[in-house]
């Protein structure tokens, strides 16, 4: 019975973003001494910028209903009632950009993005986002998911059958994997050194030096010292005289910034951040002198679709069309994908060899090839035409004119 009940106490856990058993309870102390949160995680500058480039990218791909034919072939399915809401608007409030930003930033910094599924009389008529770090998920006894979240004062309660969500890397059914807490002690170091770098600053770039007496001071020439001498040194000062009297020695300190290797510490800080995201770091702005990444935009592209952002999109593709898609729907052969076409386009010179090459064998027409780049189909345009040069190495000489089709 002892076992039934612990069993049980398992069963209903809460995996939550504000009790200590969740990933990320809230204000978690890194290694340095500084608490992580949400909101100053994104105040450092490598974490916005992996977080942007990364949500900006993915809310700016089209999401896309397509219908496979019984032929095999596939068609947008604009006539589906989601495809306006995945596509255009998920909400009354927000456009497609909008939500799925909110959606993909949730992913990345708290591990988990959470929807509620307002239904409309046949189907699914708005989805509207709720913070990651209000929500509370729970597993009942009945193997149903519970969402608890509080809001203006409002408490709600969705289970898995009203509420989208979709989980950030590993985790369980309950969530996933929290960057900003698995990534705290890094975070924590890159704020402890930022603000060591402005306190920095603030005292003139570098420790200023020491006022040296010849004798003790009495308490009021120590506040005379402090209020009226050592108040006035600092980077608001800057380039002001100093006067010293009544055997006041000024000892200047030379300690650097380098010395101290604090600029070392904060580039490494931005290596450290970029690599929880996945991010290269040159392109978030962060160069050095030598780089092994490559240097042109489009292989670094390349390397951010390819082990970055592809899991991600996958994730969220599955995530949908288990949660969105009826049983109907996956008969019909519905699914929903990202347009990855504009991301993947090259510059002019690769989109024109690329074009060649697909249309001269017989891939592509010229209409399809139009349509890419938005320009308006012409006539004869939908058939499709391949070159007749190409013939067997062995063939006979007097036989290849008919191989090419022409005259003997």
């Amino acid at each position: 019975m002892k076992l039934f009940r612990k069993m049980a106490d398992m069963v209903v856990r809460a995996l939550t973003v504000r009790e200590p058993d969740g990933w990320y309870p809230a204000g978690q102390i890194g290694d340095a001494g500084e608490p992580v949160t949400g909101s100053n995680a994104l105040a450092l500058s490598a974490v916005w910028g992996c977080v942007n480039l990364l949500a900006g990218t993915i809310s700016s791909l089209p999401l896309m209903l397509y219908r496979t034919l019984a032929d095999g072939t596939r068609e947008v399915a604009r006539d589906h009632p989601l495809y306006r809401l995945l596509h255009d608007s998920p909400n009354f409030d927000q456009t497609a950009v909008d939500f799925w930003d909110f959606m993909a930033s949730s992913i990345e910094l708290w591990g988990n993005a959470y929807a509620r599924q307002l239904r409309g009389s046949t189907a699914i008529a708005a989805l509207v986002p709720v913070r990651p770090d209000l929500v509370s998920v729970r597993r009942l006894v009945n193997g149903t998911l519970e969402y608890r979240w509080s809001y203006e004062g409002r408490a709600y309660v969705e289970t898995d059958q009203t509420m989208l969500h979709i989980r950030g890397p590993g985790g369980d059914p309950l969530g996933g994997m929290s960057t900003l807490h698995f990534g705290r002690h890094a975070f924590s170091l890159a704020r402890a050194t930022d603000k060591a770098a402005g306190k920095t600053f603030a005292n003139g770039l570098r420790p200023s030096g020491g006022l040296k007496f010849d004798k003790w001071l009495t308490q009021d020439q120590r506040d005379i010292a402090e209020k009226k001498i050592a108040d006035k040194i600092g980077a608001d000062n800057a380039g002001k005289p100093l006067v010293l009297e009544g055997g006041t020695d000024w000892v200047q300190f030379t300690l650097k910034p380098e010395d101290a290797q604090m600029l070392e510490s904060r580039a490494f800080s931005v290596e450290e951040i970029c690599r929880f995201f996945g991010v290269p770091p040159v392109m978030i702005g962060h160069t050095s002198k030598t780089t092994s990444w490559p240097t042109g935009v489009e292989q670094q592209g390349l390397i951010l679709q390819k082990f970055t952002l592809r899991r991600r999109l996958k994730r969220i593709e599955q995530a949908l069309e288990k949660q969105l898609l009826t049983p109907q729907d996956r008969a019909d052969g519905i699914s929903i994908e990202f347009n990855l076409e504009g991301l993947l386009r090259a510059d002019s010179a690769g989109r024109s060899a690329f074009y060649k090459d697909m249309t001269s064998i017989g891939a592509m027409t010229i209409n399809e090839v139009r349509m890419r780049e938005n320009m308006p189909k012409v006539e004869g345009g939908d058939v499709p035409r391949m070159q007749m040069q190409n013939i067997p190495i062995t063939a006979d000489p007097a036989d290849q004119q008919n191989l090419i089709g022409g005259p003997k």
